[in-house]
């Protein structure tokens, strides 16, 4: 059982380790070695908690681990999810700077922009299309605060499930303009396809990425709220990025999303 003593340690920890910019050992081989899913919750809740008190504001959900190989590889049977701060928004076409990171990684993923709230359990990702009111394409750059990326999925969780930046197109399409499991996309860097995948490489649909975080939320009495952009997950595998790289992620139909990275 973890204490809120515990709880308050490991977000300090983690939370310190992100605005440090410096890697740590993990949770699992410091503070608590048999940390579980539920506890990382809380963790992931306080540092959400400690973010909000100094003024930073979400943005929405974003999902992780929605690969249907990957969670069986893992043995793990759903994805996980955390939480997007305006601070961590790039414009289209700016700079990821390598001094406000770690090691980070790049991939593509589409998000939802939420037109109405949708409230769990038993979603389906047809109510999410539904309530959703635009579709737009998004490079996230993830940053484990974990020294050589060793984890276990309880330290994910709790280091906000590795959010760091994020990307957002500028071109807002109406989901039903397209089949979301049929586009097309690739991570170009310095002008050579690194990664590429289709929409269905996010639990068969993105959709269904929203309709199950709606139904994880409501266990704790939260549900998916109007207004939220959703990071639904990657459709690509991840990049690791260095210093100078030109990045693009190209989404057919969706348009394009690009960065560069800077000391």
């Amino acid at each position: 059982m973890i204490t809120q003593e515990q709880i308050k340690q490991i977000a300090t920890y983690l939370q310190d380790a992100e605005y440090e910019k410096r890697e740590v050992v993990k949770v699992t081989a410091s503070i608590k070695p048999d940390l579980t899913f539920d506890e990382a919750y809380l963790v992931q809740e306080e540092i959400v908690r400690m973010k909000l008190a100094e003024g930073k504001k979400i943005v929405g959900p974003k999902m992780g681990l929605t690969s249907y190989a990957k969670m069986k590889q893992m043995g793990v049977d759903e994805p996980i999810y955390g939480y997007v701060f305006d601070y961590m928004l790039i414009d289209n076409g700016g700079q990821v700077k390598l001094s406000d990171v770690i090691h980070p990684k790049v991939e593509a993923e589409i998000a939802f922009v939420m037109g109405e709230d949708v409230e769990g359990p038993g979603v389906t990702g047809a109510q999410v299309l539904a309530a959703t009111e635009y579709v737009l394409p998004a490079l996230e750059v993830i940053d484990s605060r974990y020294e050589n990326f060793n984890f276990t999925f309880p330290d994910v969780v709790a280091d906000n499930a590795s959010t760091s930046r994020v990307v957002f197109g500028t071109a807002l399409k109406k989901p039903d303009q397209f089949d979301l499991e049929l586009v097309g996309t690739t991570i170009t860097i310095n002008g050579e396809i690194k990664e590429l995948g289709a929409g269905a490489a996010v639990l068969g649909h993105p959709a269904n990425s929203v309709a199950m975080l709606a139904n994880m939320l409501a266990r704790k009495g939260e549900k998916v709220k109007k207004g939220d952009i959703i990071l639904t997950g990657g459709i690509t595998g991840a990049v690791m990025l260095s210093k100078g790289d030109v990045v693009s992620g190209k989404f057919d139909g969706l348009g394009e999303v690009a960065f560069t990275v800077v000391e």
